[in-house]
Parts: structure tokens; sequence; C-alpha cells
């Protein structure tokens, strides 16, 4: 019995750690041509910069067992941040990388998104991979604390379930790597404080344990057959579950925006991600800029010196963000979406804005830093198109 056939946890029990849905074309013709490069996009729990996260052990198990294969890596995952930002960054820090193989964990980072933002973030961000047409997906699903409860009484946590829904739909592979690691605890292999003493972010002992969930479904489907390698099987999209996803988004050029009061570009030295950033620390500093769309989201380096902002769309009634500051949120350098408005009438739009330092809770709020590193558009989802 293959791995992707087994099921993990007893018969009364029906989750299942491995989920078969397509050969991993892409990749087994990249590895046969002696290249293989492999994207990583999620939360903290992928993150590369702690250096002990599943991805590493994943890396290291490829390189050990294609030894002639030149391995590239690309992990573009940052902590604290969700597919509704990932789905603005994949042309860039996706697309423009041609991997050959892209694993996505936000199961976990998406759970307290609202619903429909997040459904509509992870199909656009699918279906912008897809639509490349060289590449395999592969979902990944970690684990949080409260996600526990559910999963031992049998049950998917809904952040899963919906994105089994898509991975159905788009027939896409997924490792949950969550429930092998719980597997692990059951049966006595590791301590609950060698994987997840915080409850959310595993040690190395819990990195191992996702890395081999994924290694090991690597290993039976890299080793099946190649046949028809070159006639890969997908030539177009089907049609997509929510037709408002996020598909089809574009980035608003700095130089289209008007500002009033001081204000500058500069290059970011806090992220790779975030390239420039739009900056003032003036309270009462103004901007303004058109856009062409239906939707509207802003990036920003975002933090506990991080100023509010008031703003108005179309010409309505002014509006002010209340942005959480976790306890762990630093100064600076958190990469931070602002979800403005979506569902407007698709067409031209204006939006004015301007800064404020607030009157929140002191200790949370500490500044009036306005670092803007994107203004992201949403448009209107393109008929589905072939694979060149």
């Amino acid at each position: 019995m293959s791995t992707a056939e087994r099921s993990h946890l007893p018969s009364r029990n029906p989750l299942r750690v491995y989920q078969n849905r397509r050969p991993l074309s892409y990749t087994q013709k990249a590895i046969s041509e002696g290249h293989l490069t492999g994207d990583f996009i999620g939360g903290a729990i992928t993150d590369a910069r702690t250096r002990d996260r599943w991805p590493e052990p994943v890396i290291a198990w490829l390189v050990e067992n294609y030894p002639d294969v030149r391995i590239k890596v690309e992990n573009a995952a940052i902590g604290a941040t969700g597919s509704d930002l990932a789905v603005f960054r994949a042309e860039r820090d996706l697309l423009q990388r041609n991997c050959d193989l892209v694993f996505v964990e936000y199961a976990v980072n998406d759970r307290d998104q609202n619903a429909e933002i997040r459904r509509k973030a992870r199909e656009g961000l699918i279906r912008k991979l897809l639509s490349r047409g060289a590449c395999d997906v592969m979902l990944v699903y970690t684990f949080a604390q409260d996600m526990y409860k559910e999963m031992v009484e049998g049950n998917i946590p809904p952040s899963i379930g919906e994105f089994e829904q898509l991975a159905e739909h788009y027939q896409l592979n997924s490792v949950w790597v969550g429930l092998y690691a719980l597997e692990e605890l059951r049966k006595g292999r590791m301590k609950w404080e060698d994987w997840l003493p915080d409850g959310l972010h595993p040690q190395q002992r819990g990195s191992l344990s996702y890395a081999q969930a994924v290694s090991g479904y690597l290993k039976d489907k890299l080793s099946e057959a190649r046949d028809g390698l070159e006639e890969l099987e997908l030539k177009c999209l089907p049609d997509p579950l929510y037709a408002d996803n996020w598909e089809k988004t574009a980035f608003l050029s700095f130089d289209k925006v008007k500002t009033f009061g001081p204000w500058y570009v500069e290059r970011s030295c806090d992220s790779v991600w975030m390239d420039e950033l739009l900056t003032t620390a003036s309270v009462g500093a103004e901007l303004q800029f058109e856009f062409e769309g239906r939707g509207l989201s802003l990036g920003f380096n975002f933090g506990k010196r991080s100023s509010e902002f008031e703003y108005a769309l179309d010409g309505g009634a002014w509006e002010t963000s209340c942005r959480e500051r976790p306890v762990w949120c630093g100064d600076q350098g958190w990469f931070k979406i602002f979800h403005l408005a979506d569902g407007l009438e698709n067409g031209r739009h204006q939006l004015c804005l301007r800064v404020i330092h607030g009157d929140g809770d002191r200790s949370q709020w500490q500044g009036t830093n306005f670092k803007l590193a994107f203004i992201g558009v949403i448009q209107n989802v393109v008929p589905p198109e072939s694979y060149e």
C-alpha cells in the first residue's frame, strides 16, 4: 500500500493525511532534465529565517535523493501573513521564479481571517499558480492548538475543509502534516513540548515530523511511472468555484499617487519582500489616487510605531483604520495588508487618505510612521484561459 493510500488514524476516524489527486508531472519533468526549483509560501511555520522549519529537511531529502539534480529553493514565506497577502505577491515572489513545485501553507494563518476574504484570496492564488501551466501545486496543512478538539473528534477544521474544497475542484494534492504529527504524538513517538510548546510554532522535532510527512509523500509520487510525461495533463483551468475570487490583481505605481505634505519613497531595509515604501511621519499628510477595478487593498511595513489613517472612497464618508498590535509586534517590519474595499462597481474610483496619530492604548500605539509598501487593485476575473 502506498503512502498516499494509507489512513493513519483508526478506522473510526475519517481524517486522512494524504489526498492524492494528480501526478507531479512538472516536478518529474524537471528532475529528468537535471534541475528542480521548489518554492515554499506560507506563514511563520514555513518562514525560512529561523532555519529550523519543515522546508529545511524536505530540501535535504531532495538533495540526498537526487544528487545529480541542481536543486534551487525559493522560500517566500513570511510570518504573520496569510493568503490575502500572498495573492498580491504571487507574480513577483512565485510566478517570476519559474518554480516547478510550489508548496502552499496557509491553513493556520488563514483560520482567523474573514471567511469571505480567505476563499477569494485562496482561489485567486491557486488560479494564478495554475494559469502559468508550468508547475505542480501542493497544499500543506499545519496545526494550531485550537484545531485539536475538532481533529481528535474526527472533524476537519473549517480552514482546512475550505482548502480541501478547492483542492478537489482543481485536483491538487494535499498533505495534512498537522494530522501526521498529531498521530505521532498519540503513538508516543514525540512529546508535545518537542512539537509545539507554544501551541503553534513547531520546534525542530515537530518540524521534522512535518517534513517526514511531505518527504514520504514525495517519495511515493516521484517513484510513479512517468509515461506520457511530455503530455502534461491539465490544459485549461476549470471554471472558478467563486466568480468573485482575486485571480486578477494589479499594483498601482507610486508615480500615480498625488501627495500633500512631506512624503518620500525609500528602499525597504526590513524585508526584501516589501521593495519600495511611500513614507511619511507627518500627522495630516495626505495622498490621493485613482484606480481602475472593483476592490482595493494596501500593504504596509507595520508595527507599534505605525500611524493610523482616515480614508474616503469616491467622495464618501471618511472611515478610520484601527489595526491590532499584538504583544509580539515589533516597532516595524511586519508586512501587513489592509483591505479597504471589494465588490465595488467595476470601473474608475478615487481614494483620499490622511495620516493620523490616533488616541488608542499608548502601550500598543506609539508612533506616526506611515510606510506604504504597495497599492493593490482587485479587478474582474478573466475567463478561463488555455495554457500555452
